[in-house]
């Protein structure tokens, strides 16, 4: 007798942000992922934005990465609570791997949690980590047909950051080619340019962030994004 078994890939991860949403429910706390490919500005973006928040705002943030402590040291030397998940080769972060470190953050001194999520345009955008909202992050110097090319990392997110866009005039990226294509595919969100090195649209991105209703966010979480 032949016996297949097929199980949902998906079912752990998202009992898992099912919990980890509940957990940040409980004690207020909003969290974001941060989502781009290698090399898309993600930690820098960080590096300018937070401290322009922690006036009122009480920020932490998860550091995924493939290896190294590196992206983690950068955001400590902020002065803000830092937790560093390595997935050891993986390209994404899971809501398992989350989950531990919730566990590790004072969860109660906290306002506002950003995951930086391993830096791969394709599987980050599959996995649900109990976040209530999404950013996405694109570099200029990726090109103009990423969007087009990998559409799960920019859907129905409401906040879409391009970064770099001082290097523009040395790259063949089209800011009207990526604007049309981002409102094909998620019509309602938010474009904005940011030069991040030089504080160049921070402060929009600071204002966006607290006056955003981040309860209620488009984003449909809870593992409906999946794509095979």
């Amino acid at each position: 007798m032949n016996i297949q078994v097929l199980k949902n890939i998906f079912q752990r991860n998202d009992n898992a942000a099912r919990e980890n949403r509940e957990l940040l429910d409980s004690t207020g706390v909003t969290c974001i992922n941060l989502l781009g490919g290698a090399g898309a500005g993600k930690t820098a973006l960080l590096e300018a934005v937070i401290p322009t928040l922690t006036d009122s705002l009480r920020v932490a943030v998860l550091e995924g990465d493939l290896a190294t402590t590196k992206d983690a040291a950068r955001i400590d030397a902020l002065g803000v609570p830092v937790v560093q998940l390595l997935t050891d080769g993986g390209c994404h972060l899971t809501a398992t791997l989350v989950q531990q470190g919730l566990q590790r953050l004072p969860l109660d001194q906290v306002d506002l949690l950003f995951i930086e999520n391993v830096g791969n345009p394709i599987c980050p955008a599959n996995f649900d980590l109990g976040e209530h909202l999404r950013i996405s992050v694109l570099s200029v110097t990726e090109g103009d047909d990423k969007p087009a090319k990998y559409p799960l990392l920019f859907k129905d997110v409401p906040l879409i950051v391009l970064t770099k866009c001082d290097l523009q005039p040395l790259t063949d990226f089209d800011f009207d080619t990526v604007t049309r294509d981002l409102r094909r595919i998620s019509p309602e969100a938010d474009i904005l340019q940011t030069q991040a090195r030089k504080g160049i649209g921070i402060d929009s991105l600071s204002t966006w962030l607290r006056t955003r209703k981040l309860r209620g966010s488009p984003y449909p979480v809870g593992g409906r994004q999946h794509e095979g």
